[in-house]
């Protein structure tokens, strides 16, 4: 039994699961379908499949308030300004939203143009994430990026000649080919853009991809490794926080969405293949949920859900996906493998009020943690060290 006495903050995930292209190393839930398709249609077909999912989920968040909305992908720029806004107004008119709610889109160079960045802006979206990765043109046609560095610019250009002053930049080093003088370059580039946030990350070889069955060769373990401290202290020096393993921004603009996952907070997740953890006061539990992949699938069986509420026809909950109560043991898990990217780390309070479990739950792995000199301990205060964050794995699996 846990003992909540408060639950955790709430936010909203929204998948989008259609990409102009499939990138080789992208393992995300993402599809590509062939021109002859109507993407209106489509996406009209697929927003009314999400506002049923919504529908479906809203018993278990009765009374509490989103704090952040996200919207991924896949290519979520793809989706035409006025649809984008019928799905936030009925998001708005069916849930609780904080009035500063922080509301996310990512956007792809070359799938958006200054009249979408304005609308979109206009339709409620005040946080933009764009996966610009690399502003080398060779580099970008290296890891299959159907946009050039040319278009890269003119989207951020345009995101903020359209109002956007949140805007967050996707950057990946350890490219194949890549330099350590490209790789600062690019975040230079990124600077001088007088962006808010950025996210620089590593390109890994994820598995079920183009590039982990056709790997390219990329700098060895002793660049990257040069690239990744490098470009740290290049953000550093211009006023960028480490807050988190991948995550660098000006005061205040942490992305406050990515920060309630790393602080295992609460959040719906509607959409192709989406996932959700919600805390029950009541039943005093924590349950994952996930929802089917495929699109198709998706949306056919939220469309027989819909219907099956004023019929007789019964809709398996399998075809919604599904869901599992988090036992004691995943709970701590789950917790520390979110929290142990956080560059400042957590005050052990946290643990009890977002888990309902006292520290002593995870104190074993702490212990063993603090013995290896993967984890600092002060007081109610406990954060990864630099060992801990060069050896991120193996601190978490401390915790398995």
């Amino acid at each position: 039994m846990l003992n909540f006495t408060t639950l955790p903050p709430l936010s909203l995930y929204i998948h989008y699961p259609w990409c102009a292209q499939k990138c080789p190393y992208c393992d995300f839930n993402s599809h590509v379908e062939p021109v002859s398709v109507n993407a209106k249609q489509r996406d009209e077909n697929y927003i009314k499949a999400l506002i049923n999912d919504l529908e479906h989920e809203l018993p278990a968040i009765w009374g509490r308030t989103v704090q952040t909305i996200f919207i991924g992908g896949g290519t979520p720029s793809l989706i035409q300004p006025e649809l984008l806004q019928q799905l936030l107004s009925r998001i708005s008119a069916r849930v609780k939203l904080s009035p500063m709610a922080e509301i996310t889109m990512e956007a792809n160079p070359g799938t958006v143009d200054q009249y979408k960045f304005a609308e979109f802006h206009e339709a409620g979206i005040n946080r933009l994430s764009i996966g610009i990765q690399s502003f080398d043109d060779q580099l970008l046609k290296k890891i299959g990026r159907i946009h050039n560095a040319q278009q890269a610019k003119l989207a951020i250009e345009r995101a903020q000649s359209a109002g956007f002053d949140n805007i967050n930049l996707d950057l990946m080093y350890a490219l194949p080919g890549q330099t350590l003088k490209n790789a600062l370059d690019d975040v230079q580039q990124a600077i001088d853009f007088g962006t808010t946030h950025l996210s620089h990350y590593q390109l890994m070889l994820e598995p079920n991809t183009l590039f982990a069955s056709q790997p390219p060769e990329l700098p060895d373990d002793d660049l990257s490794y040069d690239m990744q401290l490098e470009c740290q202290q290049l953000l550093a020096d211009a006023g960028f926080q480490h807050y988190e393993v991948s995550a660098y921004a000006k005061p205040g603009k942490q992305c406050r969405h990515n920060l309630n996952y790393w602080h295992f907070g609460d959040y719906l997740g509607i959409g192709a293949g989406a996932h959700g953890k919600i805390s029950d006061a009541a039943q005093q539990s924590i349950t994952r949920r996930w929802k089917e992949k495929h699109p198709q699938s998706y949306m056919d069986s939220n469309n027989l859900e819909k219907k099956s509420k004023n019929s007789t026809i019964s809709t398996p909950s399998s075809m919604m996906g599904g869901q599992q109560q988090l036992s004691r043991h995943d709970i701590g898990f789950e917790f520390m493998l979110n929290s142990s990217r956080l560059i400042d780390g957590f005050d052990s309070q946290l643990f009890f009020t977002h888990t309902g479990l006292p520290i002593i739950q995870i104190e074993q792995g702490l212990t063993k943690a603090v013995e290896l000199g993967l984890i600092e301990r002060q007081r109610e205060h406990i954060k990864p060290t630099q060992r801990g964050l060069q050896y991120l794995n193996e601190l978490q699996e401390l915790f398995l």
